[in-house]
């Protein structure tokens, strides 16, 4: 049986100093996503839709882990990679206060080989065994982010700013702007999380988060 070690293929995205920000660029990479809004008077650890959307997430991700590791021909067997998110609003202000006006895409990355037809087998077999899962909107996404700087960010969520700070200093000093398009569409204080800790079992002080932001080189911003 073949086995990819994702994290290995990929380390340089998914380890960062807590010290110095760095800059990636981060290649296409295949990813199983879910869109949708915090609700009103809600935050991300209380809503119900992106806590729904996150069990969906890892639900399908670990069965197309076993599905892919378990076929006839060309098993394949590997580590099921962190749960990510895209967080922006659509107008005005990213506000920490303000978090009923954030969208999100919450997204774990997958091997290549995955594939639509999987995953729709993969949504049946869920269905079966969760029906409250939100299995309908999961999809198979190709992202170019292309060129970042990334940090991580070890504390609580809402210490993310000062760290978001430090990054916009740092891609300044390197000649680079902010890059807020993401398939066409504008993102407003684009901002993604990769989490490297669960809150569920980790102190809000002990949390480690690696923060991205897509940059572009200022002379052709």
């Amino acid at each position: 049986m073949k086995k990819i070690d994702l994290k290995k293929q990929y380390r340089a995205l998914y380890t960062a100093s807590s010290r110095t920000p760095a800059i990636v660029d981060v290649p296409i990479l295949l990813l199983l996503a879910i869109d949708g809004q915090i609700e009103k008077g809600r935050t991300p650890g209380t809503s119900a839709a992106f806590q729904s959307a996150v069990q969906a997430l890892y639900g399908a991700a670990y069965t197309l882990k076993f599905m892919s590791k378990l076929r006839k021909a060309n098993a394949i067997d590997y580590a099921v990679m962190p749960l990510e998110a895209i967080w922006w609003v659509e107008d005005g202000q990213f506000q920490l206060s303000r978090p009923d006006r954030w969208r999100w895409r919450a997204m774990i990355v997958q091997p290549g080989h995955i594939s639509s037809e999987m995953l729709a087998e993969a949504t049946v077999t869920l269905r079966a065994k969760k029906p409250a899962l939100v299995m309908d909107r999961l999809r198979l996404v190709k992202d170019n982010e292309g060129l970042c700087v990334q940090m991580l960010h070890v504390g609580p969520y809402a210490t993310e700013p000062a760290t978001v700070a430090k990054m916009a200093r740092f891609a300044a000093e390197q000649g680079l702007s902010e890059r807020h398009e993401r398939e066409g569409q504008l993102l407003v204080h684009d901002h993604h999380e990769i989490y490297l800790s669960d809150p569920r079992r980790t102190g809000p002080e002990k949390l480690k988060t690696i923060l991205r932001r897509p940059v572009v080189r200022a002379s052709t911003a």
